[in-house]
């Protein structure tokens, strides 16, 4: 091989390798990072949701859909408080937790699995733990999507830092639950039946590589009834697709190296 082919296939070699192993580096650092999670139901609730928060600095986007919950409440849309819950174990309780055996999870038997109210999802107003049992500001109904822009303190974001950070939806249909259950309060607002506060859906949030929920743009409170379906890209598909586009201009690179050798050495 002369020098010239070999002019030509190193710095194409060098410039795949460049694409490959600096893409991290080359993509924008925003400051964000995302968290989402899985909803998965509790006490026999058959909900289901998603939950996605993005957060810079103390700045928190919240979009959440859910569907599935008990839909009324004394013949009105049932309020469902939500929260994320810090400070426990980081995880959703299990069956066991049940410790009087009335067949229901109460708020205060999960407590050492998914910790206290760090923040309260309201769809208005103060999202502290102080109106973690206002139903005035909670979700309402069956199916609803919240979104919402707020403020978060210090204590819930060093807790989704630390993987410790699960979102917890409350209100059961006293229908499902066990005649002892029905006629027991709240271990929360004993004024209220055990069932309104008790735990429906929880999922513990993880850090997310999209960067955001699928379904537009975050706004304020809440919707009802949305549409699920969505597709979203990888948020490194671009980068990856040149990258490998470079590798193949290097891999031709080589090849018109090759046959220019042959072709000298021939003549």
């Amino acid at each position: 091989m002369n020098k010239k082919s070999a002019f030509l296939i190193v710095p194409a070699l060098a410039l795949g390798a460049m694409a490959l192993s600096g893409s991290p580096a080359l993509a924008a650092d925003t400051g964000t990072t995302s968290y989402q999670t899985t909803l998965g139901a509790l006490n026999g609730s058959n909900a289901s949701g998603t939950v996605m928060i993005s957060l810079t600095g103390d700045q928190a986007t919240v979009t959440e859909n859910v569907s599935g919950l008990a839909a009324s409440f004394s013949g009105k849309p049932y309020p469902h408080v939500q929260h994320i819950h810090i400070g426990g174990q980081g995880m959703c309780p299990a069956p066991a937790a049940d410790t009087n055996g009335d067949g229901v999870i109460s708020t205060t038997e999960g407590g050492p699995a998914y910790g206290g109210i760090g923040t309260t999802l309201s769809t208005s107003g103060d999202t502290s733990p102080a109106a973690g049992t206002d139903l005035t500001l909670a979700g309402m109904g069956s199916d609803y999507t919240y979104q919402r822009t707020f403020t978060m303190n210090a204590d819930t974001i060093a807790s989704l830092k630390a993987g410790t950070g699960v979102v917890v939806v409350h209100g059961l249909d006293p229908a499902t639950l066990s005649a002892a259950a029905q006629a027991a309060p709240s271990d929360l607002v004993p004024s209220l039946p055990l069932a309104a506060t008790s735990p429906a859906l929880c999922g513990t949030l993880a850090v997310s590589q999209m960067a955001s929920m699928p379904g537009g743009a975050p706004g304020t409170g809440v919707t009802q009834a949305v549409s699920h379906s969505s597709t979203t890209a990888g948020p490194d598909a671009g980068m990856l697709a040149a990258g490998g586009a470079l590798v193949l201009a290097a891999g031709g690179a080589v090849m018109v190296g090759r046959r220019m050798s042959t072709k000298s050495s021939k003549g």
